[in-house]
């Protein structure tokens, strides 16, 4: 048996390893993004003087309209109060929608929680990308993310929800499969595992056509 579980944590590890260097990745573009559009930020006021100065309302208009898409495409829309709650929740906002998955989001975290920066990006990773990778099953029309997080007493209640192609799901041996088939899922055993170690709570439920993830995370000073 123990031979058995040093190849799971093995595998469990190289999961966070890869889970982590794709969530950096997908941060650093989005940084490197909006670095460039303040970069050209000098360039596009000359632009809108000039257009100014020769009374071409309609051009200001125009290049007004495609500095707002440029800007949606890289904007902190969402600020929660928690920096690293903002970078990884809006890195992933904007993969979804590039996938063109509608996203709902309301996160508050205004206190300082127990859990590392660390352990928070593998969680709400893994929750967001079981999430996108449910709804690209689905037409575009019936693409749904939604994401709720804030305090509720000492803890951090966190919801995530999707829509799914699948039927209501049954526990095997206490857990829901990965819809990848067998040898997967390490993503939700490394979630259970850091829930754990922070005596947190979490609860799965697979309805027809929805799967929601709730859990509940003490604050700093709270264990």
């Amino acid at each position: 048996m123990f031979f058995w579980e040093k190849i799971i944590d093995k595998r469990i590890a190289s999961y966070q390893n890869e889970l982590l260097a794709t969530h950096y990745a997908e941060v650093e573009n989005m940084y490197h993004q909006i670095r460039g559009w303040r970069h050209d930020y000098r360039n596009h006021i000359q632009v809108l003087k000039s257009y100014a100065d020769m009374g071409e309302l309609e051009d200001i208009k125009r290049y007004l309209e495609e500095l707002d898409v440029d800007l949606n495409t890289v904007d902190m829309a969402l600020r929660t109060g928690n920096k690293m709650t903002d970078v990884i929740l809006n890195s992933k906002i904007s993969l979804a929608k590039s996938k063109e998955i509608h996203v709902t989001a309301d996160a508050h975290v205004p206190v300082a929680l127990a859990i590392g920066e660390i352990d928070l990006c593998i969680i709400i990773g893994n929750l967001f990308d079981n999430a996108i990778e449910a709804s690209m099953a689905l037409p575009k029309e019936e693409r749904m993310i939604r994401v709720y997080m804030d305090m509720k007493n000492t803890q951090l209640y966190m919801s995530f929800t999707n829509r799914t192609a699948l039927k209501k799901q049954k526990k095997e041996n206490g857990r829901f499969p990965s819809s990848k088939g067998r040898g997967h899922g390490y993503g939700l055993v490394r979630i259970d595992t850091i829930i754990g170690r922070y005596q947190g709570y979490i609860s799965r439920n697979s309805e027809d056509g929805a799967f929601t993830t709730e859990i509940l995370l003490p604050q700093a000073g709270k264990l």
